[in-house]
């Protein structure tokens, strides 16, 4: 069994060879060899006008599974953290929406990545941004820092969930909303069908089964939870990849159908509670 320390440094060595691929030769990271997985997933997640004025580079490093910008309705002078920023496109983006009096934050253990992403901020010349090094289960911010957390494809990736969304919860502000792109998977999954397709979608670790998903988010104290399906992957999106890794894709298939799928996760974190007569409960 691989231990948290050996799946983080696989995680990280893979994506520090995307921001790599992306900077040496300005192609897609998902053209890099290594992350074939995850071409079908990564494509045409943001819009034409979402994608004007980025720097080229911060696009091709996307490696998520949705567009948790496109969740959220960010407010100006709000403050946004976004839990492996990669190269840092959902941050950009999310710092145009909060505005100049806002702040965008993106956490990252990647040093390639973290490159990659200020000098895409420096390109874009957005100021209201900083990227953070850390990881997604110590997350380096105070208690109630920020309103918003988002995450694109990242949280799948954690070998403890549990903590990353306790540490989301500890630095959203009351009232504070959760919104992330993840990879969650579908009622029972046989080990052999989820062992072979979680390698494929979250392109190391699996993804939590959706009640067990919401659970957790309960458990770290959130309300309003939701699991919105954004799509629903077919074992023949994953056919090459799978054939490839010596997977026999026809005697699964029955299994694998609908068994995973990216979606948008929501929660809140509830508000403070009436403590007094200029509260505004009364």
């Amino acid at each position: 069994m691989e231990t948290a320390g050996s799946v983080r440094e696989q995680v990280k060595e893979k994506y520090g060879a995307a921001a790599r691929q992306v900077q040496q030769s300005s192609e897609a990271a998902c053209c890099n060899p290594s992350f074939s997985c995850c071409d079908p997933i990564t494509i045409n997640l943001y819009s034409e006008s979402e994608k004007r004025g980025l720097p080229a580079n911060a696009v091709l490093a996307s490696l998520g599974c949705g567009n948790p910008t496109a969740l959220i309705d960010l407010k100006q002078g709000e403050t946004v953290l976004d839990l492996g920023s990669g190269g840092g496109i959902d941050v950009l983006l999310s710092a145009k929406r909060v505005g100049p009096s806002g702040k965008a934050y993106g956490l990252d253990m990647t040093d390639d990545m973290l490159a990659l992403a200020r000098e895409n901020q420096r390109q874009a010349g957005v100021e209201n941004v900083e990227f953070l090094k850390g990881e997604i289960e110590h997350i380096p911010l105070p208690d109630a820092s920020v309103d918003v957390v988002i995450s694109n494809c990242v949280i799948n990736l954690s070998s403890d969930k549990s903590l990353v969304l306790r540490e989301a919860f500890r630095v959203l502000k009351p009232g504070g909303r959760f919104a992330v792109s993840d990879v969650v998977a579908r009622g029972e999954v046989p080990a052999e069908v989820r062992k072979s397709m979680a390698m494929w979608v979250g392109c190391i670790a699996g993804a939590l089964e959706e009640q067990e998903y919401t659970a957790k988010l309960a458990d770290a104290g959130f309300a309003g939870i939701s699991v919105e399906p954004t799509r629903v992957y077919d074992i023949e999106d994953a056919r090459q990849f799978l054939e490839e890794a010596g997977v026999d894709v026809d005697a699964v298939a029955a299994q694998a159908a609908g068994s995973l799928m990216s979606a948008f996760v929501r929660a809140t974190k509830p508000g403070a509670a009436c403590c007094g007569s200029s509260c505004c409960c009364n």
